[in-house]
């Protein structure tokens, strides 16, 4: 390749990560952000590549900073049409990055799609344990003849909603249980464990024969107190249903 044409390609890039005025610079002298973008750069300067791999390129970076850098990476899968394959533990990345987001564990990917896709309708229960904040609910059930049995209540079934008969685990985002009447269907009593006023939120814990609930209600369930009972709604349309960790409806 052509010297000039390397040293447009080169410049390009440099002005995309904001790094022109630094391009005569000793690497070791730079601050840690400024490494990581000479890192990004290097695999986004060649035009002969169809798809980029970033292995967790933003760890060491400080989270104002993060995010920048983010935006940058976003701004430049536009402009370049490249495929970037970013490699993440942090689900806030993920979800903010990715147009699709692949869900691995133990070496098996368990879940395909978009943030929606995974926030709404979690495939597995690794999938909504680790998508949120804090994660998907999960009681343990059976299903009856009359219903889902959970400890000693039996929730009824919607009409036309047929479930697997045996063990079944219901999951729930603390952001769709939510407090009801008493017995109301689909609903279970509970203990107040914990009440904390985040501000925009309250964050309830909640316990159920052993089993500790989180529901993300508004700022009017501050007045709510430990050893409380309430009826949460854990059976309903956001409601999933898993068999043997993989969901069924």
């Amino acid at each position: 390749m052509p010297k000039e044409q390397i040293a447009k390609r080169v410049g390009e890039i440099a002005e995309m990560l904001e790094m022109s005025g630094q391009l005569n610079q000793r690497a070791a002298g730079l601050a840690a952000d400024a490494k990581q973008k000479i890192s990004l750069g290097r695999g986004l300067v060649r035009p002969d590549v169809s798809a980029v791999l970033f292995d967790e390129p933003l760890t060491v970076i400080d989270p104002h900073l993060k995010w920048q850098l983010r935006r940058k990476l976003k701004q430049i899968h536009h402009e370049l049409k490249l495929t970037l394959i970013y490699v993440t533990h942090d689900q806030v990345e993920a979800l903010t990055f990715a147009d699709q987001v692949v869900v691995m564990t133990r070496g098996r990917a368990v879940q395909v799609g978009s943030p929606a896709d995974l926030f709404e309708r979690p495939s597995h229960t690794f999938v909504g344990h680790f998508i949120g904040s804090p994660g998907m609910n999960f009681l343990a059930g059976q299903v009856n003849g009359q219903g889902v049995q959970v400890g000693d209540t039996t929730l009824a079934l919607s009409a036309g909603r047929s479930l697997p008969a045996g063990d079944i685990k219901l999951g729930i985002r603390p952001e769709y249980l939510t407090l009801v009447p008493a017995q109301t269907d689909g609903a279970l009593a509970m203990t107040v464990s914990r009440v904390q006023d985040v501000g925009t939120h309250v964050m309830l814990s909640a316990d159920f024969e052993g089993t500790t609930l989180k529901a993300r209600l508004s700022t009017d369930a501050a007045q709510l107190t430990v050893g409380d009972t309430v009826w949460l709604k854990v059976l309903g349309e956001h409601t999933c249903i898993y068999k043997n960790e993989e969901i069924v409806e």
